[in-house]
């Protein structure tokens, strides 16, 4: 096995660990060096005729490890770009494979359904020629930082609810509240908790100018297209739940902008610290990503890389919705620390939810527990591998990490050796990208004052 492909950190509690970044880029090198290779272009349409492109190189033979890589790259552009056609410009054997993949019967059933219902659309994959594959277009709209005005923020989580009454900048209320919606089969649950939140914002202020909001999940258009928010809403109840937002701006007669969290993640660091070309990674009940690129843009890409894979061994667990293997939940979340207690020998009782195991975790990090250590230098080495990988479909110079997987001394250990991983393995990456954690000013401009910047204000 050639240098390149072999991890020279290991995961101490996961030796098993395949770095997608390493995969790939083995694969390419071992691809050039054969004098054979033949380009591959893939392109993503989604919403108004919007068109992501991404470039590659394969083996022309479309033998095992050619369609593993390219599944793995489709797999991962859907979840970051989104789209509900799909173009792949190549070898015609190759095109036929995902298609076959990526069909109604087919291994990733479960990720054209999604795509489905966020772009409202059946699901298409079309084989072509390299030369054929649509030109990109982005949204490429300045979103945030609207900062004037009397405002409400909210942040919908899986198990809390942020809402700040924010004038001209500043917070003035700020209240988080515990919630458990992805059991709720009524949507008035949700209305309620959200609608009776902005109540209690708005009683702090002279009046409200706007609602911003940042939500799990995929939002298009102010709706919920798929979130695990809304996971027990039955079938023919799940358009009035995605209209919620839309509902409330009815009401309420003020613009409203709601957004992906992941995006909100972004801005608010790239508010805070003053910087784009901002990825912002948040690891709390699973794992949020979110965009700014260097003109200070949100692209309308969807950014969901709970589902995108960034380990490729046979043996990585599947997530249990997606029912795929090696995807980010269970590597940048609540979920990576659950999964790896069992061989952190760490034993707790089989009903306890995942909030609190992390706790309990966290509590033993600030004895000196050196299993609990384990867990977050695991953490640690995943995130050193994964930074590069996500580098190489996201340009970015900053990269904010937070989330409560990531607070007390554990996290401190998660960006230590992630930051080793980076010096020893991607040297230019580690020279290029900066990571920073949340500071005082990165808590005072959070996710729900974040989202209160999203709209503008009617003229």
């Amino acid at each position: 096995m050639p240098a390149l492909c072999r991890v020279a950190i290991k995961a101490p509690l996961d030796p098993g660990f395949q770095p997608a970044v390493l995969f790939n880029r083995c694969y390419l090198e071992t691809t050039r060096a054969s004098g054979k290779s033949v380009p591959l272009v893939i392109g993503l349409e989604r919403e108004s005729g919007l068109v992501s492109r991404f470039e590659t190189f394969v083996m022309p033979d479309g033998g095992a490890e050619t369609l593993r890589y390219v599944e793995r790259i489709v797999k991962f552009l859907l979840w970051s770009r989104g789209g509900w056609k799909l173009q792949i410009g190549g070898p015609k054997a190759i095109g036929t494979f995902i298609r076959k993949t990526y069909s109604p019967r087919g291994e990733r059933k479960f990720d054209i359904e999604m795509m489905e219902l966020a772009y409202g659309k059946k699901f298409e994959v079309e084989i072509t020629t390299a030369g054929e594959v649509y030109a990109a277009r982005d949204m490429e709209l300045p979103v945030g930082g609207h900062m004037k005005g009397c405002r409400i923020g909210f942040d919908l989580g899986a198990s809390d609810f942020k809402v700040s009454a924010v004038i001209d900048g500043e917070a003035v209320f700020t209240e988080e509240t515990p919630w458990d919606p992805k059991i709720q089969a009524d949507p008035g649950y949700h209305y309620h908790n959200i609608s009776a939140a902005l109540h209690r914002a708005a009683a702090h202020m002279p009046r409200v100018d706007a609602i911003g909001g940042s939500s799990a999940g995929i939002v298009v258009d102010n709706e919920i297209r798929v979130a695990s928010l809304l996971r027990a809403i039955p079938k023919k109840l799940f358009p009035t739940a995605a209209a919620v937002f839309k509902r409330i701006q009815k009401e309420w007669d003020v613009p409203m902008t709601v957004m992906n969290d992941g995006d909100v993640t972004a801005l608010a660091g790239a508010l805070s610290l003053g910087k784009n070309g901002m990825l912002g990674l948040a690891m709390g009940s699973s794992e949020a990503v979110g965009f700014i690129d260097g003109k200070g843009r949100i692209l309308g890409w969807l950014n969901e890389l709970a589902f995108a894979p960034v380990d490729y061994n046979h043996k990585a667990p599947a997530d249990e919705w997606s029912g795929d293997a090696g995807v980010g939940a269970l590597y940048f979340s609540q979920q990576a620390v659950n999964k790896l207690l069992p061989a952190a020998k760490i034993k707790l009782p089989a009903k306890m939810g995942l909030p609190e195991r992390l706790v309990e975790v966290q509590k033993l990090m600030a004895q000196g527990d050196k299993r609990a250590a384990k867990i977050y230098e695991t953490i640690g080495v995943y995130l050193g591998y994964t930074i590069p990988h996500y580098a190489d479909f996201y340009h970015f110079s900053n990269m904010l990490v937070l989330g409560r997987v990531t607070t007390g001394k554990g996290g401190d250990i998660v960006l230590e050796k992630a930051r080793e991983v980076l010096e020893k393995e991607f040297p230019e990456i580690a020279a290029r990208v900066t990571i920073h954690v949340p500071d005082e000013k990165t808590r005072r401009v959070g996710q729900a004052v974040a989202a209160a910047s999203l709209p503008k204000l009617r003229k």
